[in-house]
């Protein structure tokens, strides 16, 4: 048996509240990268060397395009961990939400037909033919 009508709004109630409690967050994922640098003497051309790094980069879509991003400092790899953890929670409280909403759009009575329901049932079609010259 579902829960009932007032159970479910409640439930959106929370998750709702849940919602607007959300801090700072940002889609996106943190990738790391190691790579050679550009100097051809420099250590990382040996032979076996893994090159520098890892680089931790912040990988996003802008305009349907990837965008990414270095970080200044340790703190700022942080700080973006805490935003894409919290842009998580974001979706799976709006996957709830959204689950939530259809199970009370099923249960929730239809309305009684009014008289301008039945009227709009019985509406004239517009004319579609062409007007004839005399």
């Amino acid at each position: 048996m579902s829960p009932s009508l007032e159970v479910l709004e409640n439930q959106r109630a929370e998750l709702a509240r849940q919602i607007a409690q959300l801090g700072d967050f940002r889609s996106g994922s943190i990738t790391s990268i190691t790579a050679r640098c550009g100097k051809p003497n420099c250590h990382c051309h040996q032979p076996h060397h893994p090159g520098h790094g890892p680089n931790f980069r912040l990988t996003y879509k802008r305009q349907g395009k990837t965008v990414s991003e270095t970080f200044p400092s340790p703190a700022a790899r942080h700080q973006a961990e805490r935003q894409i953890a919290e842009f998580r929670r974001f979706q799976q409280l709006s996957r709830a939400f959204v689950e939530v909403n259809e199970k009370i759009c099923r249960q929730r009575p239809l309305p009684p037909e009014t008289e301008a329901a039945e009227q709009e049932k019985k509406r004239r079609k517009p004319f579609s033919g062409k007007w004839r010259e005399k």
